[in-house]
């Protein structure tokens, strides 16, 4: 599981020209699922998200979680974070999960999210969406989860 993370003053997500979700501050997360992605790789990334300490305290140190400034998360699903562009010029997208099981791990990772104290709002899985945010810093970080080590 890969996910692009920014730290945002604000963002939100349309489709068809409608917004479909929409934050103040906190952390906007793209995630791409791949094939061998579980539950345990989407815990571990709701976990690390939740508490990564990038927020500035009064002293302006990335010392805060999007827990402690009380902030919301916009969770969008990213298939093409899956693509692997070593060869050619056109991406190869072999890693990526199939639709039904990326859509499955997407919901739980949101879910969980919601479970560790943290409001949601998202895209909608599979749609043409645009997203536009305001990054505060900017603070982008790119995180990928532990990989499964066994054949499913």
């Amino acid at each position: 599981m890969k996910a692009v993370i920014q730290r945002v003053k604000e963002a939100y997500v349309t489709v068809d020209a409608k917004v479909v979700g929409e934050i103040g501050q906190g952390i906007a997360v793209l995630l791409g699922v791949e094939i061998c992605d579980t539950v345990k790789q989407a815990d571990w990334m709701a976990e690390k998200i939740v508490n990564l300490r990038i927020f500035s305290d009064q002293e302006g140190k990335m010392n805060l979680s999007v827990l402690d400034v009380k902030g919301s998360i916009l969770a969008v699903s990213q298939f093409t974070l899956a693509g692997n562009c070593e060869k050619g010029r056109r991406p190869s997208f072999d890693t990526a999960a199939a639709p039904n099981e990326a859509n499955f791990l997407y919901e739980y990772f949101m879910g969980k999210l919601w479970e560790l104290g943290v409001p949601v709002q998202s895209g909608i899985f599979q749609a043409d969406m645009q997203v536009g945010l305001v990054n505060d810093g900017p603070v982008t970080f790119i995180l990928e989860s532990p990989k499964k080590t066994t054949p499913r």
